[in-house]
């Protein structure tokens, strides 16, 4: 399947626990005052590339512990991202999926556009957009402190967010 990326980190130590694979998607609709990467937002930048690929580089890095999918919003990108999502999985790598959408929006529209599809791949979801007047440096992965870390397929199960520690 085809992916708009802003590109790739190989060996991330700061995109969630471990050594982890991330993936910049590209586009994003919310365009958070001070975003970390605005270079993101627009739709029609970065590059296309597909799926294989992807997995054939995140397979040649055996000190992985994950993948994350970050951006730009994966949520824009929810079909292609569940399609790799399956196949890291398959790997027994975890899933880390940032999103500027709050779980309770994607969790009621998860039947569409694939959004349940890529809430079933991910272990962790850190949600809401990033807060300039919320920065903090202190809280780990995230960038504001309204900022979640849910554990995503417990949410899933309860139906609403449960909050973890990284």
């Amino acid at each position: 399947m085809k992916l708009r990326i802003a590109g790739t980190v190989n060996d991330s130590i700061v995109d969630g626990p471990g050594i982890r694979f991330a993936i910049f998607v590209q586009g994003c609709p919310h365009n958070c005052e001070g975003c970390h990467n605005p270079q993101t937002h627009d739709f029609s930048g970065g590059e296309e590339t597909d799926t294989d690929s992807l997995l054939k580089r995140i397979e040649g890095n055996p000190l992985l512990d994950g993948v994350t999918f970050s951006g730009g919003e994966p949520f824009c990108q929810a079909q292609a991202l569940a399609y790799l999502g399956r196949q890291i999985k398959s790997l027994g790598l975890n899933v880390i999926t940032y999103t500027g959408y709050e779980f309770e929006e994607l969790y009621a529209n998860r039947e569409q556009n694939g959004w349940g599809e890529l809430l079933e791949v991910t272990d962790y979801l850190i949600d809401g957009e990033f807060i300039l007047a919320k920065k903090d440096w202190e809280i780990k992965f995230r960038g504001s402190s309204n900022q979640r870390y849910i554990d995503c397929q417990a949410s899933l199960r309860a139906g609403q967010a449960i909050e973890t520690e990284p």
